[in-house]
C-alpha cells in the first residue's frame, strides 16, 4: 500500500502486476479489502489497481458535504496521478456509481467499466427506499457501526457456511469512521446520472446478483439505455458477489477485458 496526493486528499492506494490497467472500487463502508479475491486473479494479465475512497479505509476523511462527483474527480486524479492512461474500471455498489460518473465526466480516460450490483442513480422513490435509508442512519447512530456490519453481514452472506465471512464482515465494518460514513452515505442519496447514459460510449458490462437489493428488471431497465452493454445475472447470489462467488465473477468480468484489451 502506498499514499498518494490527489485533489488535496491523501488516497491510500495498492497497485499490482503489467498490463492494461484495470481500476477496482469498492462500495460504501469498505475499502480495498472488497477485492481480495480479485487483485491476484486479474493482476497476472493487468495492471490492478485499488484504493480507499474519500472518507474510507487509509485515505484522509475529510469534513463533508461529499458528492459522487467528487469522488469522481478524486479517481480521475489517482488515474492521472498513476499515468494509467486508458482504464478499464470495475464499481460494485456506490463504486459502480463512482464509475458511472467517471464513464461521463472523464470518458476520454476510460476504455470500458463493469458495473457489479448497482445503477445509475439512488433517488428515493417510494415509502420502502425512505423507510431502508431511514433504517440504515438510525442504526448507526443509535447502535454503532459494529450493530450496522453485524445486520448488513446477515443479509449479504445468510447462509451456514457464511458464518467464517460475517464476522470478518462485521470486523472491518465497525473500523469506519461514523462522520465520514455518513457523509458518503448522505453523497449517494438523490444522485442521478440516468438521463445521460446515452453519452456513455465506452462498452459496460452490468453484473447482478439474482438476490440483490434492486430487482434484475431495474438492471435491464437502465442496460437498455446503454449503446454498448452486455448483462450477466449470478444466480444464488447477493449483494457482495465478487465475495460470495469470486470464481464465477472472475471469469466473467476476465472474459469481458479480455474482449475489450
Amino acid at each position: 500500500m502506498a499514499i498518494i496526493k490527489v485533489n488535496d486528499l491523501a488516497v491510500n492506494y495498492d497497485t499490482s502486476g503489467a498490463g492494461p490497467a484495470v481500476l477496482f472500487i469498492h462500495g460504501l463502508g469498505s475499502s480495498t479489502r472488497d477485492w481480495e479475491m480479485q487483485v491476484p486473479y486479474f493482476s497476472r494479465k493487468f495492471q490492478v489497481v485499488t484504493y480507499d475512497v474519500r472518507g474510507h479505509g487509509k485515505s484522509d476523511k475529510p469534513p463533508g458535504p461529499y458528492s459522487v462527483p467528487l469522488f469522481a474527480q478524486d479517481a480521475t486524479g489517482l488515474i492521472k496521478a498513476l499515468d494509467l492512461q486508458k482504464t478499464n474500471v470495475v464499481g460494485i455498489s456506490m463504486g459502480g456509481m463512482i464509475a458511472f460518473q467517471l464513464a461521463i465526466d472523464a470518458p476520454d480516460l476510460i476504455n470500458s467499466l463493469v458495473i457489479v450490483n448497482s445503477g445509475p442513480e439512488l433517488v428515493i422513490r417510494t415509502m420502502k427506499d425512505r423507510m431502508n435509508l431511514w433504517q440504515r442512519r438510525l442504526i448507526v447512530r443509535l447502535l454503532g457501526m459494529r450493530k450496522m456490519g453485524a445486520v448488513l453481514g446477515g443479509r449479504l452472506f445468510p447462509k451456514p457456511e457464511h458464518e467464517e465471512i460475517r464476522q470478518l464482515f462485521a470486523d472491518r465494518w465497525a473500523e469506519n469512521d461514523t462522520r465520514a460514513y455518513q457523509d458518503a452515505m448522505n453523497a449517494l442519496v438523490g444522485w442521478s446520472v440516468s438521463d445521460r447514459l446515452s453519452q456513455i460510449a465506452c462498452p459496460v458490462l452490468v453484473i447482478a446478483a439474482d438476490e440483490d437489493y434492486t430487482p434484475i428488471s431495474a438492471k435491464e431497465a437502465y442496460v437498455k439505455k446503454l449503446r454498448d452493454a452486455e448483462f450477466v445475472v449470478v444466480p444464488d447470489s447477493r449483494h457482495a458477489t465478487p465475495v460470495e462467488h469470486p470464481e464465477v465473477f472472475n471469469q466473467v468480468v476476465d472474459s469481458f477485458l479480455e474482449k475489450h484489451n
